[in-house]
């Protein structure tokens, strides 16, 4: 018994709960955030099983008939599917090569803004649209976009036909990538407006003694210290690579730009909220989380090779 007494005496002082004693009102702040993902992210986590059942609402998932890895036969199969994964891969490659270096860029001209009044007003007015639902930025897309709205107002005065540009397939995916740079740009910069600050002042007035403009402080030292930075971003993003966000596309989109603007959320909204393919949509679910995953891992490991990794 005296044993046992002095064992969990030694537990208690060099283990877990030791700490949890000491730090407990740091533990209790971050408690919330534990109940959070415990509640909805990884419960929700055992729904998964119904991509490899005939799940049906009123039997529930423990007696609804188990088809194995049918769904994603059916998946694989479905030529609907394949125009909708290959939407869905055009834009989030859109993303990358567009709207993901947008804010990097951004944050290094407001790095050359030395007026503070000014520097804060254009940032605030570059913030506020991220405050807007998709909704209102929709309203206001297609409004200027309308064949009597602004746009098209310019147009005719320099002599140019209106264009129908929420009709026409081939401006529908320029359109989303503009409206989610204009959007979220702003917002996007706080992370490496915040990294910049960070970086060492003395590294700039030693590159202002060797003779290196701005341009050059820009290439040599700002930018070389944001790559850690930016890797993480990189990395974050490439995991949601198929996951472009329900909102954007389904206020943007009209059923003539179905063709080249459906994606896999619009998709899963339709088969499975309108028809009540429950099993399908959870396979088309778990496949993007796969395919996600793969992708973070792939890049992770060629990200580790320069120490940029996640893990």
């Amino acid at each position: 018994m005296v044993e046992k007494n002095g064992f969990w005496d030694r537990f208690i002082q060099n283990s877990l709960i030791k700490n949890v004693r000491k730090h407990w009102m740091l533990y209790l702040m971050i408690l919330p955030g534990i109940i959070y993902y415990i509640i909805f992210k990884y419960i929700p986590l055992m729904g998964s099983v119904i991509a490899f059942q005939d799940f049906q609402i009123f039997k529930g998932i423990f007696a609804s008939p188990w088809v194995g890895l049918e769904n994603f036969r059916h998946l694989l199969h479905y030529q609907d599917f394949h125009e909708v994964l290959r939407n869905t891969a055009l834009i989030a490659l859109y993303q990358l090569v567009f709207q993901f270096p947008a804010p990097i860029i951004l944050a290094l001209l407001f790095n050359e803004i030395r007026l503070l009044i000014v520097k804060r007003t254009v940032q605030s007015l570059f913030y506020l649209p991220h405050f807007l639902s998709w909704v209102v930025v929709g309203g206001i897309v297609f409004e200027l976009l309308a064949s009597q709205g602004i746009v098209n107002a310019i147009r005719e005065m320099l002599g140019f036909e209106p264009i129908l540009f929420m009709q026409e397939e081939g401006y529908f995916r320029s359109i989303v990538i503009i409206s989610g740079i204009w959007k979220e740009i702003g917002w996007g910069t706080i992370i490496y407006l915040a990294a910049i600050t960070a970086i060492n002042p003395s590294l700039y007035e030693a590159a202002v003694i060797d003779g290196a403009n701005r341009f050059k402080q820009t290439i040599y030292i700002t930018l070389p210290l944001l790559l850690p930075t930016i890797s993480v971003l990189f990395l974050l993003n490439i995991g949601n690579f198929l996951e472009l966000g329900f909102d954007q596309i389904f206020n943007l989109l009209t059923p003539m730009t179905y063709s080249v603007g459906d994606i896999i959320e619009t998709y899963v909204y339709r088969a499975g909220v309108l028809q009540g393919q429950y099993s399908l949509t959870t396979a088309i679910g778990l496949f993007q989380s796969v395919i996600g995953f793969a992708l973070l891992w792939i890049f992770n490991r060629l990200a580790r090779k320069s120490e940029q990794g996640l893990w």
